[in-house]
């Protein structure tokens, strides 16, 4: 009896030790990856875990919902941009499984230029306009002007906010993002899930499309000369085919050299690059559509100050005329022609 209860004692050790142990690797394995967070990675880094974890692990792999690896590289094949949601699955040498969430932050490796620009014109603009989409086809603008009741799609000649040519949206549907294709115009909704598609001259409804079920809400839409692209106020960038816009191409994630960019919104697509506002900020992004990486981006602070006063007038605007870029926002008086330095 006397050895059955030293054995068993010796057994409760055996397990506070080990249970000990697990808690030391998960600990520290939590301090590594809060420490990396806000630093990030970069493709092709591998991940340098403590020895605490790796000397004490049977087998180590990483987890992305349905997807797993063990190679412990940020490879593009599972992670992307910004932050990724992992878990960690660690078989101890004990014999123990482990496991642990953690954000993975995956930075751009060159850091974002910030470009210059001077400011040459300024045109009028109709401030009741809610602007969600605006583009530029020689000197027509083409507008989305959102908020329920008062939604549509617009045209009217640079310098004048007389509308040649105007479609409204049904009560229920706040509009968003809109683009040129051929002699289409294309535009989004917010919640509503679905796009539409207008003829250019006239704006005459031509028909409708559902979202992919990826894209969670309609927020920024361009055209690149093959696919749409469209954001939904995440980091993600969705190309869709302008055949049949409920068709996904493919997505790519966007962040920059030190951090992830979200809440992308109003789109343009202008010699090989993508331009994104960022909602709610005066900035607008120069992204690489390869792979998601801001290249460079615009300060826009000084206009927005003279346009914004309270929450919703923010920028929101991008079309090129010629090399030139214009701007303006969300029920802005001028729309700004700004010289790229």
């Amino acid at each position: 009896m006397k050895k059955n209860i030293i054995a068993g004692f010796a057994a409760i050790l055996l397990l506070a030790s080990c249970t000990n142990k697990d808690e030391k690797i998960l600990s520290t394995l939590n301090d590594y990856n809060n420490s990396m967070e806000q630093k990030g990675y970069h493709f092709g880094d591998k991940l340098e875990l403590p020895k605490d974890v790796s000397e004490n692990a049977e087998s180590i792999s990483i987890s992305f919902g349905d997807k797993e690896t063990s190679n412990l590289t940020i490879d593009p094949k599972f992670f992307t941009l910004g932050d990724n949601a992992v878990t960690f699955n660690i078989k101890t040498k004990g014999g123990a499984s482990l496991n642990q969430d953690a954000t993975i932050n995956v930075f751009a490796k060159s850091p974002e230029k910030n470009i210059s620009y001077q400011i040459i014109a300024e045109y009028p603009h109709n401030p009741e306009n809610f602007v969600q989409g605006f583009q530029i086809e020689g000197n027509t603008i083409y507008e989305s002007d959102g908020q329920n009741g008062a939604s549509q799609i617009l045209k009217y000649t640079l310098g004048t906010t007389t509308p040649l040519a105007s479609t409204k949206q049904a009560q229920e549907d706040f509009s968003e993002g809109s683009t040129i294709v051929g002699d289409k115009v294309y535009q989004l909704t917010w919640q509503s899930k679905k796009g539409y598609i207008y003829d250019k001259t006239s704006l005459k409804l031509l028909s409708e499309f559902a979202y992919p079920n990826v894209l969670g809400e309609g927020w920024g839409l361009t055209y690149d000369g093959r696919n749409l692209i469209a954001s939904d106020g995440s980091k993600l960038l969705y190309f869709l085919d302008p055949k049949d816009p409920s068709k996904m191409i493919k997505y790519i994630a966007v962040a920059g050299s030190s951090q992830a960019y979200d809440q992308l919104n109003e789109l343009e697509y202008h010699n090989g690059f993508i331009y994104a506002n960022v909602w709610q900020k005066p900035v607008v992004l120069k992204i690489n559509p390869a792979n998601g990486e801001v290249v460079g981006t615009f300060d826009f602070t000084e206009i927005a100050k003279q346009n914004t006063k309270g929450s919703d007038d923010v920028l929101n605007g991008i079309a090129f005329k010629g090399e030139n870029m214009l701007v303006t926002g969300k029920n802005w008086p001028k729309i700004y022609e700004v010289a790229i330095k």
